[in-house]
């Protein structure tokens, strides 16, 4: 079975909900927490790009707006606001651990588009060698269609992209909830994690359904797509709480969150 522990280059994606309190506002502790063990991850010699959603849900709440614009321009405009602040956070916050983060926004184009593609590729590639930290994030300014559901999809949908891109060998999902289950936990107490998926099919897609929580676009299915595209190209990919230490347990080779195995180590 492939192991996240053997894996030099990883992507952590992160949603809205593990970055922000229900109010919008930014959650402090826990970006900083994150920052700390990722920062001290790329100290050990790992590889890491993150991918981060949050920019809208910080923008409502920098401006302390009750629930995001209805429509499109204003989600944009929240967007615009939210990812100024987002990196400056990053920005702050990773120095202090002695990391220096860089901003890549993305749009459909970038990751269709051959040559847009293999800028991309290249200018992150150059990134990690310096040992500095990617920060990925879709172009909700220009690429709208995220914002009415349309685009590359959500962010865990590109963060299987961008996994793909740079060759990394492990996807790491952190969510408000610790990996699948057979039934949603939030619901029922009686709820099974399902710890190792070897492949990601039709029912469990059903089983899977439903949004995330009202601060965030995703929810199971996306990052059930993601992992099945990540599958797909022989990428281990994890869901995970977002406990950032869960990042340590991963890497120390101990069973936390699902587990997706790939193709190529069904058979190890």
């Amino acid at each position: 079975m492939g192991n996240i522990k053997d894996a030099k280059r990883i992507v952590i994606k992160v949603g809205t909900s593990t970055l922000t309190y229900e109010n919008g506002k930014p959650n402090i502790r826990r970006i900083d927490h994150l920052c700390r063990v990722i920062s001290d991850l790329c100290n050990a010699g790992r590889e890491i790009v993150l991918v981060t959603s949050g920019a809208l849900g910080v923008g409502v709440g920098k401006l302390g707006l009750s629930e995001r614009p209805k429509d499109v321009a204003g989600r944009q405009a929240m967007a615009a606001v939210g990812q100024c602040e987002l990196m400056f956070l990053y920005d702050k916050i990773f120095s202090e651990y002695g990391m220096n983060v860089a901003q890549i926004l993305l749009t459909r184009y970038d990751v269709e588009n051959e040559h847009h593609k293999g800028n991309v590729i290249e200018c992150i590639s150059a990134l990690l060698q310096m040992s500095i930290i990617p920060i990925v994030n879709e172009n909700d300014t220009v690429a709208i269609d995220e914002l009415t559901g349309n685009n590359i999809g959500d962010n865990d949908n590109l963060s299987a992209i961008v996994a793909n891109m740079v060759g990394a060998q492990a996807l790491v999902m952190i969510t408000d909830i610790n990996g699948l289950y057979d039934r949603n936990p939030r619901e029922d107490d009686s709820a099974v994690q399902i710890p190792v998926v070897l492949e990601i099919t039709d029912a469990l897609k059903e089983m899977a359904g439903g949004t995330g929580s009202k601060r965030g676009t995703g929810g199971m299915v996306t990052k059930l797509q993601a992992a099945e595209f990540a599958c797909g190209v022989g990428i281990d990919t994890y869901i995970v709480s977002d406990n950032p230490n869960n990042l340590y347990d991963l890497v120390d080779g101990k069973i936390t969150g699902t587990h997706f195995l790939p193709v190529r180590t069904i058979d190890q």
